[in-house]
C-alpha cells in the first residue's frame, strides 16, 4: 500500500518509492540518504509540524509539507 511520508504513524517502517517534483530540496534529500529504495524509520510524528525519520544510523527532520511529496510503500512496525 503506498502512501505519502506524513500520513505514517510513529514507529513505522516505509520504503521510499518515489519523490515528486524537482528542485534543490530533492538533490539535498538524496544526500541525506533519503532515495528511492531506502527504507527509513518513522520516529516523531504527531500530525502536526516536521516529522523526524531514521535512516540508518542518522535521525533526519523533513517539514510536513516536503513529506507530502514523498510517496512510500508501508512495511510494517518496528
Amino acid at each position: 500500500m503506498t502512501t505519502t511520508l506524513d500520513c505514517v504513524k510513529p514507529g513505522s517502517r516505509a520504503r521510499i518509492i518515489n519523490i515528486l517534483h524537482q528542485g534543490g530540496w530533492v538533490y539535498r534529500m538524496y544526500q541525506l540518504g533519503v532515495f528511492p529504495g531506502v527504507e527509513v524509520e518513522i520516529v516523531y510524528n504527531d500530525g502536526r509540524g516536521p516529522i523526524v525519520l531514521r535512516v540508518g544510523d542518522s535521525e533526519i527532520v523533513v517539514g510536513r509539507g516536503l513529506a507530502r511529496r514523498i510517496i512510500v510503500e508501508s512495511s510494517g512496525g518496528s
